[in-house]
């Protein structure tokens, strides 16, 4: 139980991306996020939340799911009775984020420590590519040719392994993969798959919609399949063996860091392979995610770097790796 008293600010604000970015979803120009304070005279963490329109989120939605938690957080919610207290999604993620910062703060150890776990050690991420006309995709990835690891966001228009190709012509040392969120059909992944193989693409994301992907199965192992929209809690597991390799935990899909560390475990004790990801949000929304990524095969933790700007301490990111967050941040003691 929360040894003091303590209280619930929520707050939420649109950050500015630097320039629109486009999914198969649509496309942004802001970060819509939430960010969850508990603090109790001598202690504070917050947490940062970004909803999800895949899910049926949207900022005031998640704003009134916190702001209904208030009262149970002075009476003494605390990390673990939250997980039964909200369901997985935004605010679940910025909430139970803010209680390990507190905790953390309480018991003067970094989050990582009270987790279990060594000190965070810089990551690599995967850089994204918003979707775009081939020529624009390739400009961008030629400005990038000499990261590691590119991600390219599809849409099933018609158009993908033209944007597929033209990157790989300019970037023909850096690892693909590719994230058709949920917009291909089976015919258009059977034909897609010779190709991109032949494009050296290492992983698909999502390719078909979640409620579509039993057809998965009978396509084999010739690219692997990470399960995007189709993995949000541990509880999804059971339905993905045999479709897909690797599972991509994102933490507002989870509903926070006890959950992603969780679904971690298993996922990896039942052999998938773990990629952590993120949506375009600050760095308070990133740092989290870092615990999780510290095992993880693949990270796509670049969202901060869409922003016109980035919080106060924002994490540091070098090329593609990124370093463990300042104290001040998030995570300190």
């Amino acid at each position: 139980m929360a040894p003091h008293p303590q209280r619930l600010t929520v707050t939420h604000r649109p950050w500015a991306l630097a320039q629109p970015f486009m999914t198969a979803h649509g496309a942004k120009t802001s970060a819509d996020i939430v960010v969850a304070e508990i603090s109790d005279g001598d202690s504070r963490g917050r947490g940062e939340g970004v909803p999800l329109p895949r899910f049926g989120e949207s900022i005031e939605s998640v704003v009134a799911e916190l702001n209904a938690m208030k009262s149970a957080v002075v009476s003494g919610l605390y990390r673990e009775t939250l997980q039964h207290a909200l369901s997985p999604g935004a605010a679940r993620n910025a909430l139970d984020c803010a209680f390990w910062a507190i905790d953390a703060n309480r018991a003067y150890c970094t989050v990582a420590e009270l987790a279990g776990l060594d000190a965070v050690k810089p990551v690599m991420t995967a850089f994204t590519l918003s979707v775009d006309t081939p020529g624009k995709m390739a400009e961008l990835a030629a400005a990038n040719s000499t990261r590691p690891l590119l991600k390219l966001q599809l849409n099933g228009d018609g158009g993908d392994i033209e944007r597929v190709k033209a990157v790989r012509d300019v970037a023909p040392a850096a690892r693909l993969i590719v994230d058709a969120n949920e917009s291909w059909n089976e015919v258009q992944l059977g034909e897609y798959l010779p190709m991109l193989i032949d494009l050296i693409v290492e992983m698909i994301e999502q390719p078909l919609p979640a409620d579509a992907d039993e057809a998965l199965a009978r396509f084999g192992r010739s690219i692997p399949f990470c399960a995007d929209e189709s993995c949000r809690t541990l509880s999804d597991l059971d339905r993905l063996d045999g479709k897909y390799a690797t599972v991509n935990i994102t933490l507002d899909k989870a509903g926070g860091l006890t959950e992603a560390l969780a679904l971690a475990a298993e996922a990896k004790r039942r052999g998938f392979r773990i990629m952590v990801g993120g949506t375009i949000s600050t760095s308070l929304g990133i740092a989290p995610a870092l615990l999780v990524a510290q095992h993880a095969e693949f990270a796509d933790l670049d969202g901060p770097l869409f922003l016109a700007s980035d919080r106060l301490h924002g994490l540091r990111y070098d090329g593609s790796m990124i370093h463990p967050p300042d104290p001040n941040l998030w995570g300190g003691p």
